[in-house]
């Protein structure tokens, strides 16, 4: 039985990687949830466009034990991030991330996703990859020039234009 994946999307996300993402889902039957890391549901992609997903980051604090993985689809996550890191929601994303790391769940992401979960705490030990403007901001992990990297439970990729060489193995984990 496919696991359970809660996919976080910041607001304003990138379209091209949270779309890989859901396809892939969609296609393998894999069950998921989109929760805006936003005050409503109501966001949109860097390109613009609107969406309205089922809930807000509100909505998962404190259901992290329904899920199996964590998605975190990024977007302007490290600008937006650093203005508003005291808003409730940012707060809310980094208890949350920091829940599914500390209970071992399955972690993936791509561009920004693994230094947000290196800020979490929560990378003692892994080799990532990620944005190569943001890898001399990892702390606890180890950045890596690599199109992808799986490294136990964390599979994070450097952008969504190699998020592709990643998916397989998204894929292959969360159908085991």
């Amino acid at each position: 039985m496919a696991k359970r994946v809660a996919v976080l999307a910041v607001n304003p996300v990138n379209g091209l990687g949270l779309f890989q993402y859901l396809e892939a889902f969609y296609e393998n039957h894999i069950p998921y949830t989109v929760y805006a890391v936003a005050q409503t549901p109501h966001i949109r992609t860097n390109s613009g466009m609107e969406l309205t997903v089922q809930g807000t980051i509100a909505d998962l604090k404190g259901h992290e034990s329904e899920y199996d993985a964590l998605v975190f689809s990024c977007g302007d996550a490290v600008p937006v991030f650093q203005q508003h890191a005291s808003e409730p929601w940012n707060v809310d994303m980094m208890e949350v991330i920091r829940r599914f790391g500390e209970a071992g769940k399955v972690m993936i992401g791509h561009c920004a996703a693994a230094l947000m979960f290196d800020m979490a705490g929560i990378t003692h030990g892994k080799r990532l990859a990620l944005h190569p403007m943001v890898q001399g901001a990892v702390q606890y992990g180890t950045a890596t020039n690599e199109p992808s990297v799986v490294n136990g439970g964390f599979l994070t990729a450097q952008t969504e234009n190699t998020l592709w060489t990643l998916m397989p193995q998204v894929i292959e984990t969360l159908k085991a």
